[in-house]
């Protein structure tokens, strides 16, 4: 088995980094969580980098919490905040374009939403699936979801927690870039060497500005999330539907 989370450098300041948890589907393993912690500390500490480009393997980009995670969190062993990862993407101080070359479901989804530049496959599948098993949506996904989705079809996705093609959203308006599943790396790189033509000190203070309105709100969002969960996540409705759907 390789790396469960490689960087690739790419040339001109671009990197790639892919998550490749196999055995987990790219759902929030240990492995996976502490791979994307050591590759953006590396990316962190690197001055030559400028871009960053983040996707799965496969038909898999990122899948959300484990089975064994959410049971810890319905009893009240863990809180999604004690997983500290979700948010990497937006605290990369360098901008990131998220490949969704593959299913993206649940917290996985809304992972890949915090990126600066997201682009979606036709025939992949997005989902806030949080609903399905009974809980309120965590990670800040009330707030980043229709705050890139647009707040009508953003809502629709958190409220019937349904799956969504690419094409599908696509079809309803989304202003992300959505290509075949085929040509998402693909864009994505490409777009990331467009971006690696700036100066980097100019992207990262670009960046900052940009993200500063969800930086900002993002930390009460969460606490309110919380409360949710107090209120949503601990009924034995929610423990059956994570038996029954997992």
């Amino acid at each position: 088995m390789g790396e469960i989370v490689s960087l690739e450098e790419r040339g001109g300041g671009v990197v790639q980094v892919t998550m490749e948890d196999r055995s987990a589907k790219n759902t929030f393993s240990t492995a996976l969580i502490e791979g994307l912690k050591s590759v953006f500390k590396k990316i962190k500490d690197n001055e030559d980098y400028k871009v960053v480009v983040i996707n799965g393997y496969e038909n898999y980009f990122c899948c959300g919490g484990t089975k064994e995670e959410l049971k810890a969190i319905y009893e009240g062993q863990m809180k999604f905040t004690d997983l500290d990862f979700f948010n990497i993407l937006l605290e990369c101080k360098l901008p990131v374009v998220a490949a969704m070359q593959g299913h993206a479901l649940g917290g996985g989804f809304v992972f890949g939403l915090y990126a600066d530049f997201i682009i979606l496959g036709n025939e992949n599948v997005y989902a806030t699936n949080f609903m399905k098993y009974g809980f309120t949506p965590g990670m800040g996904g009330t707030f980043i979801v229709p705050y890139k989705l647009g707040y009508i079809l953003g809502t629709e996705l958190l409220f019937t927690a349904e799956n969504y093609r690419g094409i599908d959203l696509k079809e309803r308006g989304i202003q992300l870039k959505v290509v075949t599943k085929t040509e998402v790396i693909e864009e994505a790189l490409k777009l990331a060497k467009s971006l690696a033509d700036k100066p980097r000190n100019s992207l990262i203070v670009l960046k900052e500005h940009m993200t500063n309105e969800i930086h900002t709100k993002l930390k009460e969002v969460i606490q309110k999330e919380l409360v949710l969960h107090d209120k949503t996540f601990h009924s034995p409705e929610v423990a059956k539907r994570i038996e029954a759907f997992f």
